[in-house]
């Protein structure tokens, strides 16, 4: 689904329209990025949790020369589905194996 579709299916969903829809998405990613950004988590119960790892430093290996090199520690945003996204995605995967 890009983000024109999911603007399109909030816009069906909740009765307004495209305009707001976008526009209350836009708000919501980036109060999400802004949280992030901040270091702290962003949980929506039922659904996940996203938030900042920090990645060490680590010996990598450039494929091009195949030389060793030293990356650098970083930040890297993540997220972990919740129990209701999970239970909500095998329900679904179970549902069509036993269709077949």
């Amino acid at each position: 689904m890009t983000k024109t579709e999911l603007i399109n299916s909030i816009a069906e969903k909740a009765g307004c329209t495209k305009k707001d829809a976008a526009a209350a998405l836009e708000a919501t990613l980036s109060s999400i990025q802004e949280t992030l950004v901040k270091g702290e988590k962003v949980s929506i119960t039922g659904f996940g949790t996203f938030e900042v790892r920090e990645r060490g430093e680590k010996t990598c290996i450039n494929p091009k020369t195949k030389a060793k090199m030293v990356c650098p520690p970083c930040k890297a945003p993540a997220f972990k589905a919740g129990r209701g996204l999970k239970e909500a995605v095998n329900t679904v995967k179970n549902s069509k194996k036993k269709k077949k």
